[in-house]
C-alpha cells in the first residue's frame, strides 16, 4: 500500500498546477480571469445544484468526476480558449500526450479509471458526459453574463460563435437550453455580443 499511496500523493501534488492554467474567463468580480481548478470546483457545485434540470437521469458522482478531472490534461497541454479555431486543430494531440502521463502518474487502476472518463467526456455520448458538457458551457457564459460580456467584447465574439459552442446543451437539458438562448438575447441587446 506504501506505493500505491506515494504515487496518489504524487499526483495529488502535480494537479496543484492545474491552480496556475489561466482560463479566458473572468471572475464575477471583472478583475481577473479564473484558473482552471476554479473552473473545476465551480463546474462540480453546478452539476450537483443542477441535476435536476438534466432531461436524464445522471449518475451524479460520475458527472462530478469528470467535471474536477475533465481539464487535468491542460496542466500539460494548456487551456485552448473556446473560439480559437486554430488551437483546437492540434488540441486532441496535446490533450491525449498530457493524458498519458498525467494519468499514467496514478496507480494503475485509477489512472485508467480517470482515462476512461475523461475520453466518455470527451466523447460526449453517455448522459453524464452531455451532462458535464452542460456544466462546462454554461459556467462561461454565466460569468461572461455577470461581467457585462467583458471577455466576449474584449475579442469580438458572435453570437453565433456562442450558440455554436452550446448547441448540443439541449440534449441533456431543455431548461439549460432555455437560460443561454435568455442570456444571449440580453447580452446581444447590451452589445456585449455581435449578432450578425
Amino acid at each position: 500500500m506504501e506505493e500505491r499511496l506515494k504515487k496518489q500523493m504524487e499526483f495529488l501534488l502535480e494537479m496543484d498546477k492545474l491552480k496556475f492554467i489561466n482560463r479566458q474567463t473572468y471572475l464575477s468580480d471583472s478583475v481577473r480571469k479564473e484558473n482552471d481548478a476554479e473552473h473545476s470546483w465551480h463546474l462540480a457545485l453546478m452539476a450537483v445544484l443542477l441535476a435536476e434540470h438534466a432531461d436524464e437521469e445522471v449518475d451524479l458522482l460520475k458527472v462530478i468526476t469528470m467535471v474536477l478531472i475533465h481539464d487535468l490534461v491542460e496542466i500539460d497541454a494548456g487551456d485552448t480558449y473556446a473560439y480559437d479555431e486554430a488551437g483546437k486543430q492540434t488540441q486532441r494531440a496535446r490533450e491525449e500526450k498530457a493524458a498519458d502521463r498525467i494519468f499514467g502518474m496514478l496507480p494503475k487502476d485509477q489512472g485508467e479509471n480517470f482515462r476512461a472518463l475523461w475520453e466518455e467526456f470527451d466523447a460526449y455520448e453517455t448522459p453524464e458526459a452531455k451532462f458535464a458538457h452542460v456544466c462546462d458551457n454554461v459556467q462561461p457564459l454565466m460569468l461572461n453574463h455577470a461581467t457585462d460580456g467583458k471577455s466576449w467584447r474584449e475579442r469580438g465574439i458572435k453570437r453565433s460563435q456562442v450558440e455554436k459552442r452550446n448547441s448540443r446543451v439541449g440534449e441533456s437539458s431543455q431548461t439549460m437550453k432555455t437560460y443561454i438562448e435568455e442570456i444571449l438575447d440580453k447580452n446581444v441587446e447590451k452589445g456585449n455580443l455581435k449578432n450578425e
